[in-house]
């Protein structure tokens, strides 16, 4: 089953891939890996997640920002790659979370990127992971999501 009609099912569809927000490009090409700079919880150009967890935001906010931030980042994958045939699979997610002092679970945050990418992806979805803690992301965003992802050639 492709990722479109897996994303279908769920309910969900990709968003736009959002413009960088400075001088860089979305997604970077070296060799068989794709880098795709932090993506944060927009949709139609609109940050719809915005301030810290524990604080504006709950924990089930907080993963609905990363799920969103995710849709982002496959929404950049597709646009790049034209699709979803050549995406080997994930590699490597870095998740930054803005968050409350005394705020632990950024890990749990990070779940609603990272169950979106198998619910979607399948064996493409398998990926390293880190979670950071911010006081304060840029546009202040609740999420941001950081991707590396292997390619077919």
């Amino acid at each position: 089953m492709s990722v479109e009609q897996k994303l279908q099912d769920l309910g969900l569809s990709l968003p736009n891939p959002p413009q960088p927000l400075g001088a860089y490009t979305a997604v970077s090409e070296a060799g068989d890996l794709l880098f795709i700079s932090g993506q944060v919880p927009l949709r139609d150009g609109k940050l719809m997640y915005t301030g810290k967890v524990g604080d504006t935001q709950t924990l089930e906010e907080g993963q609905q920002a990363a799920q969103l931030t995710a849709l982002n980042v496959l929404a950049q994958i597709r646009k790049h790659l034209g699709g979803f045939d050549r995406l080997d699979h994930i590699v490597r997610v870095e998740g930054h979370v803005s968050c409350v002092d005394g705020f632990y679970a950024q890990p749990a945050v990070l779940d609603g990127a990272s169950e979106l990418f198998a619910k979607v992806l399948g064996d493409k979805a398998g990926h390293a992971r880190s979670a950071f803690s911010h006081s304060q992301l840029p546009a202040n965003a609740t999420v941001i999501l950081v991707v590396i992802a292997q390619i077919r050639r």
